[in-house]
């Protein structure tokens, strides 16, 4: 029993779900649970890193290096032994040398004059430097162990590695901008399927009482044609308008539920129900300026030219020397490290190479970086002046909808009054059933234009949102 009930309470985050949810907790549920944000964030890390990577450079690279060789290759063989410190006259075939000489002391029989005709004599000089040695030429195989560690650090070269690092920070804050851009948009996706939910549910409420209204019409209705004072077909037609009210309902409902669909896709979880809004979107107040200022767009153009600008300057570093340090410490041996400290040695220098002419290849990619920084300066006044246009049509269409919402709520108003009005004579026979349901239709149109231009309006104060980089503030 113990173990059936915890596992009852561990499965209860698996079928956890958002009941009544508030629009501040859908924000919140998309910044640490949707997945697109998760992915545009993985790419701020990478980013990160490159930069990092870049600014390595800087300090160079310190390697341990450790060779086990063997070989009976000669000059593989000498090198080895030469390397261990360990290179002997007989390494170098004087053993075959002296053999010829002491032929020579014995033809000499001991005259070291003889000796000296016989070694001045052309031919004999020719045949002992014609002579291969065989400990050089046919070495044994031997073993070869070398440790060493190395260093290596570029002084200077032509402001490449600062400008690398200066271009890879700048690309992590481009990339930090999608992450924002993509944040936005998940945030002005959920804050458009939230209001959209309130008004459809607003709408929902509204239909129920025109469905009150009609209900109590058919009602008023059936009793007229019972008394004689009514036709069968006016039941019939107020029947069919009750169907239709009860039809556009459940399409109103479906509409809910494929909102609430997408909302817990938004945010990751399952969500049933919200605290449903009755008021429209604010208006952001902020000067054009500052929403160009704060627009991404505008923002990435921006890092994108300095980026061009940075791109220049590593192009022109081409033309400059390149200077680097090397050092090295090690040693080498037959025997792995034997005798390490008296076999040791070390290396170190600089080198200075400075390319005086590749074909003018230089020079073109140094031209072709400044067309490309001259045309992001271009694409920076278009973004600008782009977005700007874009930002004077929403307000706009935004303030075109405020003036269609006030005028059409008064609608509503009226078409309510108007259609009690002719109930009421209708009832005492003022009127006919088809003057009322007309009545009924208009208002309905009227409910119906009211919540579309609401959803127009509230989704144009969305996109300005997004435009001007607004977020959550």
């Amino acid at each position: 029993m113990k173990k059936t009930l915890l596992a009852m309470v561990m499965a209860l985050p698996l079928f956890a779900v958002q009941q009544n949810l508030t629009l501040e907790q859908a924000l919140e549920l998309v910044k640490q649970n949707n997945i697109e944000v998760k992915v545009a964030e993985h790419d701020v890390l990478m980013k990160e890193q490159e930069h990092k990577a870049a600014v390595g450079y800087n300090y160079g690279q310190l390697n341990l290096v450790f060779n086990a060789l063997r070989s009976n290759d000669a000059g593989n063989v000498f090198g080895f032994k030469l390397q261990s410190r360990e290179a002997s006259f007989r390494d170098f075939g004087f053993s075959d040398f002296l053999g010829g000489v002491g032929q020579a002391l014995n033809m000499a029989g001991g005259d070291f004059g003889v000796f000296t005709s016989i070694m001045s004599d052309p031919a004999m000089q020719n045949r002992l430097l014609d002579t291969e040695p065989d400990d050089l030429n046919y070495p044994d195989a031997r073993n070869h162990f070398q440790e060493k560690i190395q260093y290596q650090v570029p002084i200077y070269v032509g402001g490449k590695l600062q400008a690398y690092g200066e271009i890879t920070d700048k690309m992590t804050t481009i990339s930090k901008l999608d992450r924002q851009k993509v944040l936005n948009q998940k945030l002005f996706e959920t804050r458009k399927t939230y209001y959209n939910i309130s008004l459809v549910e607003n709408f929902i409420k509204n239909l129920n009482q025109i469905l009150k209204n009609v209900e109590e019409l058919e009602e008023t209705v059936a009793n007229m044609v019972d008394e004689g004072y009514a036709l069968d077909i006016d039941l019939l037609q107020v029947q069919t308008k009750k169907a239709d009210v009860l039809r556009m309902i459940n399409q109103a409902k479906l509409n809910r539920e494929l909102a609430y669909q997408y909302l817990s896709f938004l945010v990751d979880d399952k969500v049933v129900s919200i605290v449903v809004l009755d008021n429209d979107v604010p208006m952001p107040r902020m000067k054009k300026d500052e929403m160009l200022s704060r627009n991404i767009d505008i923002q990435k153009a921006h890092k994108g030219l300095e980026v061009t600008d940075l791109a220049v300057r590593v192009e022109k570093a081409n033309f400059l020397p390149q200077i680097g340090a090397f050092a090295e410490y090690g040693s080498a041996d037959n025997t792995f490290l034997n005798d390490f400290t008296d076999k040791d040695a070390y290396t170190f220098g600089v080198q200075l190479k400075w390319n005086i002419f590749n074909g003018l290849v230089d020079y073109a990619k140094y031209e072709k970086a400044k067309i490309q920084n001259m045309k992001m300066q271009h694409q920076v006044d278009l973004a600008k002046k782009g977005i700007g246009l874009q930002i004077d049509k929403t307000i706009t269409s935004i303030r075109s909808k405020d003036y269609d919402i006030q005028s059409l709520r008064e609608k509503v108003k009226f078409t309510q009054r108007v259609y009690e009005n002719y109930y009421n004579r209708y009832k005492e026979g003022l009127m006919s059933i088809n003057d009322v349901l007309i009545k009924n239709s208009e208002e309905i149109q009227a409910v119906l234009a009211l919540v579309k231009t609401r959803f127009e309006r509230n989704n144009k104060v969305f996109e300005l949102e997004n435009i001007i980089n607004k977020g959550i503030l």
